[in-house]
């Protein structure tokens, strides 16, 4: 397993190395001048110079080739980007729902909004808007990229989704069993779109229009977007199940098993692509 926790480091290292910056800017903001959000065009260029860094440019010169490799940043067919959000923006949706549930099966951590209140709304939306491409960026350039794609090719996809699943709910520090599903969820949607297409290109787009509305919709309602209201939804076990939990679990179905279609259309179209190379 030399190869996996060597993976895991180097992909920790990246995702740090992209956040910690980004955390740091954000912060200064709140404290100096938060009336207007300076810190997204300086976030804007560091993430331009962290990009170019990961896909191999700057020294040292050994490590151009391996940090160019490793990003999987590929161009992808336009058929396969087609399919890849499609199946991709499916999947999201799906777990939403799933969410929803699960906050009538279970008792979920509570995750509230950050104290932005005493910011001006300009300020207070445009640090929430900026927070999600760059961590779509660097989150994917870290798990899907470095970390997943080694012990993709040494262990295969499912013990990676498992490995970059569990990384990835620890290193957003609220790591609780009850989320781990949730988690193992987000790491199969988005890698197994890296993994059909070889790039996290998609992945990236995907990551960040979730993180997008997750993000709007913490900052509305001030709640996590598994949330049904701001105090815990009444569980089925006490209070029954209803026909709206019913019709969620049909809506559910549904949309699982339009997303295996068009993950099975996104394999397809993976498979012709690689045939015509």
């Amino acid at each position: 397993m030399s190869a996996a926790i060597q993976a895991v480091l180097i992909g920790f290292l990246v995702a740090m190395a992209g956040t910690i910056p980004r955390n740091l800017f954000f912060m200064a903001n709140l404290r100096f001048h938060p009336e207007w959000p300076w810190a997204v065009p300086v976030v804007g260029i560091y993430l331009w110079y962290f990009w170019r860094y990961l896909r191999g440019h700057g020294p040292p010169a050994s490590t151009s080739r391996f940090r160019h490799d490793a990003l999987r940043a590929n161009s992808v067919p336009a058929r396969l980007w087609a399919w890849a959000l499609l199946a991709g923006a499916l999947g999201i949706v799906a777990l939403v729902v799933a969410l929803h549930l699960m906050n009538q099966l279970v008792v979920l951590p509570p995750q509230q909004a950050p104290e932005l209140a005493a910011l001006p709304a300009g300020t207070a939306l445009g640090l929430l808007l900026a927070a999600a491409p760059v961590a779509g960026v660097v989150e994917e350039a870290a798990f899907r990229g470095y970390m997943q794609g080694p012990i993709e090719r040494r262990y295969g996809l499912l013990v990676a989704i498992l490995i970059t699943g569990t990384m990835f709910a620890i290193a957003h520090l609220d790591f609780t069993l009850v989320l781990w599903p949730y988690y193992l969820a987000v790491a199969a949607i988005y890698g197994t779109v890296t993994y059909f297409t070889q790039s996290i290109l998609p992945a990236i787009v995907l990551h960040t229009g979730g993180n997008l509305y997750s993000n709007l919709d913490l900052w509305i309602h001030d709640r996590a977007e598994w949330q049904a209201s701001s105090r815990h939804a009444a569980l089925i076990w006490d209070a029954g199940a209803g026909q709206d939990f019913w019709r969620a679990v049909g809506v559910l179905v549904a949309l699982l098993l339009a997303t295996f279609w068009a993950y099975s259309r996104l394999s397809k179209a993976a498979r012709l692509a690689r045939a015509r190379e």
